[in-house]
């Protein structure tokens, strides 16, 4: 099935291009608002907060803009959309001008997961779903840590850089677009509520909301913090792809772990160890650039990671039928913690100084970390003949969840017709 796999390559590609130019742009606006003066980084942090309260927004909505007028339409006008944003930024350096920018671009970007993963849902089979989200993950993860070194091209105080996310986000257009046409699933509803989701996964829940607070603190933020602390530009590009890479590295080590354990003991160990970490990186004086950077990106790491711990362990108490629902309501509480973190972040760096970034990280690891020790208390764990694997689930959009082979069902099940009502 050669056009199968030329229709898969031309999504990674444009999947690649999009992330390496929103690695870029994400940390051009931090560094940009580090260095001017009339922003606090509580000011920053509120604006850049505004990426994760479109993202919420987009994954609500997006889903009847793509029914509507379809998967390439929906792709290109929302892209197009990215793109001029991003060039909108360089007109004037205004906070409620940036934010509200920031809300439509993460609007945007929502659909344009959408789009993009149930395009590769229409085209993968029950035999190759797996790999494809493995080979998804690292194309994401990749090019968004290879987008921080685009930083170096040009002063983030000019146009340059600007144009050239836009370039990129422009041209990510082209190889989805001009691919040869690839049977697109369906953008699935939810069905399981909010409310009932916790009820049935309280500890998913919280740890789905606590990786979003740092982890949208980290993506947010990283570049303000590090442009305060005096980071030069070339150094910043490191400290920032550290984090992100260190979840491409943590996510098999981890995920493993919690196969072979109860899934509670990992994912309140891995809390704890974020904690641990926050403390070293905030109060231990005198560490030199690289011990910083590794330890900054096994913090990262282990944060990024923490979400599909938290989504596995919720999983494991959930009916197979109700999964894209539930990882709709998952990732929505990744988001709401997201849309918290920068501003907790900067905020703390405002009232405490620069180690309020990390020690406020510190902080909520470990809060986060007591509820799962308390959780383990209120019920046993699954047995190891119930408890699911791990897979590991980007943060993007509820639609990757149909890509999760847990969810798999049986041809029978796909082309069975409808129940009668």
């Amino acid at each position: 099935m050669p056009s199968q796999y030329a229709s898969v390559a031309s999504l990674l590609l444009s999947v690649a291009l999009l992330q390496s130019a929103n690695g870029l742009f994400g940390s051009l606006l931090g560094v940009r608002l580090g260095v001017d003066p009339s922003f606090s980084a509580s000011t920053a942090g509120l604006v850049l907060s505004g990426y994760f309260v479109g993202l919420v927004l987009g994954c609500l909505t997006c889903g009847r803009i793509i029914e509507r007028v379809g998967h390439v339409r929906a792709f290109a006008a929302l892209v197009s959309i990215v793109s001029a944003t991003a060039v909108a930024h360089s007109f004037a350096v205004d906070a409620v001008y940036w934010f509200a920018l920031r809300v439509a671009f993460g609007f945007c970007m929502a659909g344009v997961y959408m789009v993009a993963e149930s395009w590769m849902n229409g085209a993968a089979s029950n035999a190759t779903r797996g790999a494809l989200l493995s080979i998804y993950m690292v194309v994401q993860y990749g090019a968004m840590g290879a987008g921080q070194f685009l930083l170096n091209v040009a002063d983030p105080s000019s146009f340059i850089l600007y144009g050239f996310a836009s370039i990129l986000f422009s041209l990510a257009l082209v190889p989805l677009t001009l691919a040869r046409s690839a049977a697109s699933g369906e953008v699935a509803r939810s069905a399981l509520g909010f409310i009932a989701l916790y009820r049935i996964s309280p500890l998913g829940i919280v740890g789905c909301f606590g990786s979003g607070v740092l982890s949208g603190a980290i993506f947010a933020t990283a570049s303000v913090y590090a442009t305060t602390i005096g980071m030069p530009v070339s150094d910043i590009a490191i400290f920032v792809s550290s984090g992100i890479l260190g979840g491409l590295v943590m996510q098999w080590p981890l995920g493993r772990l919690s196969d072979l354990l109860d899934r509670r003991t990992v994912l309140t160990a891995s809390f704890f160890a974020t904690a641990a970490l926050g403390a070293v990186l905030a109060f231990v004086p005198g560490l030199g650039f690289w011990a910083f950077v590794v330890l900054a990106g096994a913090y990262g790491g282990i944060a990024v990671t923490l979400y599909s711990i938290a989504v596995a362990h919720a999983n494991d108490h959930i009916d197979s039928a109700d999964l894209v629902a539930a990882s709709a309501g998952l990732l929505l509480a990744y988001s709401l913690g997201a849309v918290t973190g920068p501003i907790a972040a900067t905020n703390a760096m405002t009232l405490v100084g620069t180690w309020g970034f990390y020690g406020f990280g510190m902080v909520v690891a470990a809060l986060v970390g007591l509820f799962a020790l308390w959780r383990m208390t209120r019920r046993p764990a699954p047995s190891m003949e119930d408890q699911g694997l791990f897979v590991a689930v980007p943060r993007t959009s509820p639609v990757v969840s149909d890509l999760d082979p847990r969810g798999e069902r049986s041809e029978d099940e796909v082309t069975a017709p409808p129940a009668a009502p």
